[in-house]
């Protein structure tokens, strides 16, 4: 668990910005040069803070948790079946998101927050502080259905391609599943594949979460998804899927191939 904090803390610093882009896509009309004019540059940090808790715990838990759940599956093989690897991603992913929900719906409410540089954007602890007065602990939770339901496939979708992935460049090329080459290659192709299954769901987590402390806009996932395509056209759900993806393949690259190059030096076997 340890390598996949450490892994997360490093990556998410990279790919902050892809995400605060897509966020910003996702919620409303976005023009990046009247981000920069109004906000800055530093804008593409904004909830750079919670980003930084909802990694330690959710991203640590979905990583770190994969191994054990998988080998607990028997699926550690590499001939196993791809569905159990598939469950064992979206296990320890859902275990992953429930911990890391509170600070997902800060981080989101940071993001797309276009306050400009006066200083009228609220604070991590700030915002904390205004969640739990408008809704209590379930406003914590906003979203939470959405989020648990895109962490399973989101880890699913990443953990078996890579997995799978890795076994088949082993088995074309001679590589080892220790070879950066073929840790490189398969979490390029994870990335991707992860980015097109799960582009709908990271639509509706980002609305579900983004709404108004003082008010509801969406009763749930399913009615997120009924408004969303009813308004907008079932193209809504995939807005911002380039971002995404701009996110998703340096992301995993980095995660995976940092975390299986740390377990392979320190003698631990990688993924």
């Amino acid at each position: 668990m340890g390598f996949a904090c450490s892994t997360a803390l490093i990556a998410v610093n990279f790919t902050h910005p892809i995400e605060t882009v897509k966020t910003r896509m996702q919620v409303g009309a976005f023009n990046f040069g009247h981000m920069m004019k109004t906000e800055g540059f530093a804008a593409l940090w904004k909830g750079i803070q919670a980003a930084w808790l909802r990694e330690a715990s959710y991203t640590t838990v979905k990583l770190g948790g994969y191994g054990p759940i998988r080998d607990a599956l028997g699926a550690k093989d590499k001939n196993a079946p791809f569905y159990l690897k598939f469950a064992a991603g979206s296990m320890s992913g859902s275990i992953g998101s429930v911990l890391g929900n509170p600070f997902d719906v800060m981080k989101t409410m940071m993001m797309a927050d276009s306050g400009g540089k006066s200083g009228s954007s609220e604070g991590l602890f700030a915002r904390m502080g205004k969640m739990h007065a408008d809704q209590g602990i379930s406003g914590f939770f906003r979203g939470v259905e959405a989020n648990i339901m895109r962490a399973c496939v989101l880890n699913g979708t990443k953990m078996a391609c890579y997995d799978g992935i890795k076994g088949y460049v082993n088995e074309q090329t001679g590589w080892s599943r220790k070879d950066p080459r073929c840790q490189f290659l398969s979490a390029v192709g994870a990335g991707f594949f992860m980015t097109c299954t799960v582009s709908p769901f990271d639509n509706m987590r980002t609305r579900l979460m983004n709404q108004p402390t003082d008010k509801k806009i969406y009763n749930g996932f399913l009615d997120c998804i009924q408004k969303t395509v009813r308004n907008e056209g079932p193209t809504a759900l995939y807005r911002g899927f380039w971002p995404i993806w701009g996110r998703f393949a340096p992301q995993a690259t980095l995660q995976l191939v940092i975390m299986d190059t740390t377990l392979n030096f320190f003698g631990f076997d990688t993924i």
